[in-house]
């Protein structure tokens, strides 16, 4: 008839009956005039008729042109019911169309147009286009008007400007009562935490994701190994976009734009200001050794405990006095403390400098401010900090002496006073003992501070 191709069958009937056949189906029922589209019909009745959408949605403000399409909407979206259900993997939707279309896009696997980049292939060409002018040409071409960040597609950019500029979230999950800006992060929300799905399998080291960009992102960065997002100011390179934001804001910004509102302590990350909130103010240690059963709050510090405590690693060796630790963190802080003897954090009320910032917060807590916020339960006495409190509970009061000397079988409570031990009696160094004895009583009183006097 006249040539043209099309994506689908549907696509094609629909051009053959309105184009070629002239069949009108959609009539007014309000003055029998009858249309090819449905679209013309809606513009019809909303221009002559007047008809607009009158049922208004009252958890998110949509609004619908009859009752049912109502009541559909809330069903789906806000009590979350998916009540068609996939014959093949038993997967369930909202929408009694969308099984039919997951059943031809999973199933019958038809993805006639694939990316000459990236070999990803898709459906329809018009989601190949979309792909190489988002992905590969990094175009995004919709602008917020509020805060002139910008987006390859316009549903991004509208659920930006409700969740973020309006700070509407209208989508709850039923499990946890956790709030989305829209529909797709609340089900992965749902599919990836509560159902523990995992769908997307790597084909190169078998680790699974529960969302395609994850397993695209690992693929990239882990097995191919690109950074393809460079820093202009100092010239490192990360994997991805969002990292490389976070470093700009954090580290040449400075930005610290998440603020705890229990000790007023501040973030450059927001998940990081999370992470302490869970840890510090709500004490939780998620994360447990299956060897001994200690806890971390962190898991870096799990799998840092592990390898160096179990396995035995030490992987980083200082090169100026062979001190061997187990991350890079812990060689250069010691290297820029002990070797360089840098002292970057004064206090501003002593003058008093040191190496690392979590001693200076400690010095300004316990000297110039006089606390003593953590508390044994078994004897009532007060430590500066909760180091000193396991610490103090450990050697009192369960008589525990957990640092053994490998080399004459005499154990201690205190790790410093094993080094101190070995370096003396094994290795034959001296010490000025009225320094040993000093710095000794100085331990013992951080540890185990004395009752005040009435």
């Amino acid at each position: 008839m006249c040539a043209k191709r099309f994506d689908t069958k549907q696509s094609l009937l629909l051009h053959i009956n309105t184009i070629h056949q002239s069949h009108k189906d959609f009539a007014c029922d309000k003055c029998l005039e009858k249309f090819r589209k449905k679209s013309q019909l809606l513009f019809h009745l909303k221009t002559v008729h007047k008809v607009f959408k009158d049922y208004l949605c009252e958890n998110c403000g949509k609004k619908f042109g009859n009752e049912s399409k109502l009541l559909s909407h809330i069903t789906r979206v806000h009590e979350g019911r998916k009540d068609f259900v996939c014959d093949k993997c038993d997967e369930k939707f909202d929408l009694k169309s969308n099984p039919f279309k997951h059943k031809r896009i999973v199933h019958r696997s038809c993805k006639n147009y694939a990316c000459d980049k990236c070999k990803k292939e898709f459906r329809t060409k018009t989601n190949w286009l979309y792909h190489l002018r988002i992905i590969h040409e990094g175009r995004k071409d919709y602008g917020c008007d509020r805060c002139e960040k910008k987006f390859g597609y316009k549903q991004h950019l509208l659920v930006h400007q409700k969740t973020v500029h309006e700070g509407r979230k209208d989508f709850v999950c039923d499990a946890c009562e956790k709030k989305f800006g829209d529909q797709s992060n609340l089900r992965n929300h749902q599919k990836t935490v509560h159902e523990d799905r995992k769908d997307y399998l790597c084909d190169k080291c078998e680790r699974k994701f529960g969302q395609i960009s994850h397993l695209i992102v690992h693929q990239k960065t882990v097995h191919e190994g690109r950074k393809d997002f460079g820093c202009d100011q100092c010239e490192k390179k990360f994997g991805e976009k969002s990292k490389l934001n976070k470093h700009q804001k954090t580290v040449h910004e400075g930005r610290k734009d998440y603020a705890c509102d229990k000790c007023k302590k501040k973030f450059g990350v927001k998940s990081t200001l999370l992470l302490h909130d869970k840890t510090v103010h709500e004490g939780r240690k998620d994360f447990t050794c299956d060897k001994c059963e200690k806890k971390f709050g962190h898991k870096w510090l799990l799998l840092t405990h592990q390898k160096t405590i179990h396995e035995g690693y030490k992987d980083y060796k200082c090169v100026e006095c062979e001190k061997k630790f187990a991350d890079s963190s812990a060689l250069s802080r010691h290297k820029k403390t002990v070797h360089e003897r840098r002292r970057d954090h004064a206090c501003d009320k002593c003058e008093k400098k040191f190496g690392e910032n979590s001693r200076l917060i400690r010095h300004q807590k316990t000297i110039h401010e006089g606390r003593k916020d953590y508390a044994c339960d078994w004897c009532e006495k007060k430590l500066v900090d909760l180091r000193a409190l396991i610490s103090h509970k450990k050697t009192i009061h369960e008589g525990r002496k957990d640092f053994a000397c490998d080399k004459c079988d005499k154990k201690f409570g205190i790790k410093s006073a094993l080094l101190r031990h070995q370096k003396t009696v094994h290795e034959g160094q001296r010490f000025c003992m009225r320094q040993v004895r000093t710095k000794i009583y100085k331990e013992i009183q951080y540890a185990f501070p004395p009752k005040n006097n009435p």
